[in-house]
C-alpha cells in the first residue's frame, strides 16, 4: 500500500457513506514493515477527514495473545482519526473466544486502564463454544458483541438464506446489560487457494437479504465484511497486488471489480442512518434508480466444481439489487441475451435471484421506465463458460453497477 492508495481508499469508502475501516491485523511484530507503513497511511489519511478508524485484531492466527495488544494499540489511539465512544477507543477482534474472560481482563482491558485508556471492545467471539448464549455473562469484560461467522448461511451441501437469530438473541442480551451489538453484513466468500482453502459461502441475494434484516433489527452498529479482502472475494472496494504477493489470489480476483456493488451499498446505509425500517426506504438519493448486477463467469456444473467446499449451495443465477425512486419501473433480466425474467419493480429496494444463467455472454439488467423507455442498465463484461480455461476454478462475481 502506497500513501495514494490510502488517501482513494479513505476517500471512497466516504464518499459511499462508511463512517469508518475495521483495520483487522494477524500481526502486531515490529518486523512487520508491511503492516506498519499501511496503518501509518491510511492514519495519515483518515487524520485528514472526519473518517474513523479503529484496529481490530486478527486472533486466529495465534500470533499474539491479548497482553500483547495494549502496548500496540496505545501507538494509534490518539489519532483524532481514532474511532471512539463516548470517549472511549474502539476495538474489536477477528476470533478470540478460546481465551476466557479473565484473560482478556487481566491482559487487555486491565493493562490499558492502567495506562489511563478504557477500551470500548466488541470483539467477534463466535469461536466461544457456547456462543451466542448467555454471552454477556460469560464474557462481561466486553462492551458489545460482533460475529463474523453470522454474515452468511452455514456452510453445507442445502441451499438457505442467511439468519438474524444470532444477532436477534444477542441484542435480546444487550439490552438486559446496557450493551450494544455490531451486525455483520457480506456479499458471499470465495477462497481458492488449495490446502483445505478452497470454499464457497452463499452469495447470490445473501447481501439484500441482509439488507432488509438490519432494517428491522436497528443494530447500534454494522460492519460490512469487508472492504479489501481480495482472498475472500467479498471486497467491495480496491484492492492492491501487494496485498495478495505470494499468492494465488490473484488468479481469482484479479480482474473481477466489485465496486459496483456501492451504488446499492450506499443506498442502504444512507436508509439505515435514517432509521429506516424495511426495503421500501432504500431509494435512490436523486430521481434515477441505482443498483448492481452479479453473476459467476463459471457454470456450477464445471467438473472443477466439485473441489470447492459447499459448491451445492451455488446457483446458476444472475442476481440484482435495484434501488426505485417509485413505482412503475419494469427490471428486464437477459442472460446471453435471451430474456430470462421481468419482474414489477417497488419502490425501494428491489432484489431477485434469477435461475437459467446460459453460456456465453450478454448477461445484462435493464431498468424500463412506464413509457417502455430503458432508464438504465447494466451489462457483464465477461462471458460463462462452461469449463475452467486454467487450474482455478473461479467461482468469483463479475458485479456491474447500473
Amino acid at each position: 500500500m502506497t500513501q495514494e492508495e490510502a488517501n482513494q481508499d479513505v476517500q471512497d469508502a466516504m464518499n459511499v457513506g462508511f463512517d469508518a475501516f475495521a483495520l483487522n491485523t494477524h500481526t502486531i511484530s515490529s518486523s512487520d514493515q508491511w503492516m506498519l507503513n499501511a496503518l501509518e497511511y491510511l492514519f495519515t489519511a483518515a487524520d485528514a477527514t472526519d473518517f474513523k478508524l479503529f484496529l481490530s485484531f486478527d486472533m486466529s492466527w495465534k500470533t499474539y495473545t491479548p497482553s500483547d495488544i495494549p502496548a500496540f494499540l496505545l501507538n494509534y489511539t490518539n489519532h483524532s482519526s481514532y474511532y471512539k465512544i463516548n470517549g472511549m477507543p474502539f476495538v474489536s477482534t477477528y476470533q478470540g473466544g478460546y481465551d476466557d474472560n479473565d484473560t482478556w481482563e487481566s491482559g487487555f482491558r486491565q493493562p490499558l486502564v492502567a495506562e489511563g485508556v478504557t477500551p470500548f471492545f466488541v470483539p467477534d467471539f463466535d469461536d466461544w463454544s457456547g456462543f451466542p448464549d448467555n454471552f454477556f455473562d460469560t464474557y462481561p469484560v466486553v462492551d458489545g458483541a460482533f460475529s463474523w461467522e453470522n454474515a452468511w448461511p452455514s456452510p453445507g451441501t442445502t441451499i438457505s438464506n442467511v439468519s438474524d437469530s444470532i444477532v436477534q438473541s444477542l441484542m435480546q442480551q444487550a439490552e438486559q446489560v446496557d450493551k450494544v451489538v455490531m451486525m455483520p453484513l457480506s456479499s458471499f466468500q470465495f477462497k481458492y487457494m488449495g490446502s483445505g482453502e478452497d470454499w464457497y459461502r452463499i452469495g447470490e441475494v445473501n447481501m439484500p437479504q441482509r439488507f432488509e434484516q438490519v432494517l428491522a433489527l436497528q443494530p447500534d452498529l454494522v460492519e460490512l465484511i469487508t472492504w479489501n479482502d481480495a482472498g475472500e472475494s467479498h471486497y467491495v472496494g480496491n484492492w492492491y497486488a501487494d496485498q495478495v504477493a505470494g499468492t494465488d489470489i490473484a488468479d481469482y480476483a484479479g480482474g473481477f471489480d466489485h465496486t459496483g456493488w456501492q451504488q446499492i451499498i450506499s443506498a442502504f446505509i444512507s436508509a439505515y442512518k435514517k432509521g429506516a425500517s424495511d426495503g421500501s426506504s432504500i431509494v435512490p438519493p436523486g430521481s434515477s434508480p441505482v443498483g448492481t448486477m452479479w453473476y459467476r463467469t463459471l457454470m456450477t456444473s464445471a467438473s472443477c466444481s466439485s473441489s470447492i467446499q459447499n459448491y451445492q449451495q451455488g446457483q446458476d443465477t444472475i442476481n440484482f439489487a435495484v434501488s426505485l425512486p417509485s413505482l412503475g419501473y419494469t427490471i428486464n433480466v437477459y442472460s446471453n441475451n435471451q430474456q430470462i425474467g421481468s419482474f414489477e419493480g417497488q419502490k425501494g429496494l428491489n432484489y431477485n435471484c434469477v435461475a437459467g444463467l446460459q453460456l456465453g455472454g450478454g448477461q445484462r439488467i435493464e431498468i424500463v421506465d412506464s413509457s417502455g423507455n430503458m432508464v438504465a442498465s447494466a451489462t457483464g463484461t465477461k462471458d460463462v463458460l462452461a469449463q475452467s480455461p486454467n487450474a482455478t476454478c473461479n467461482w468469483n462475481y463479475e458485479v456491474v453497477g447500473l
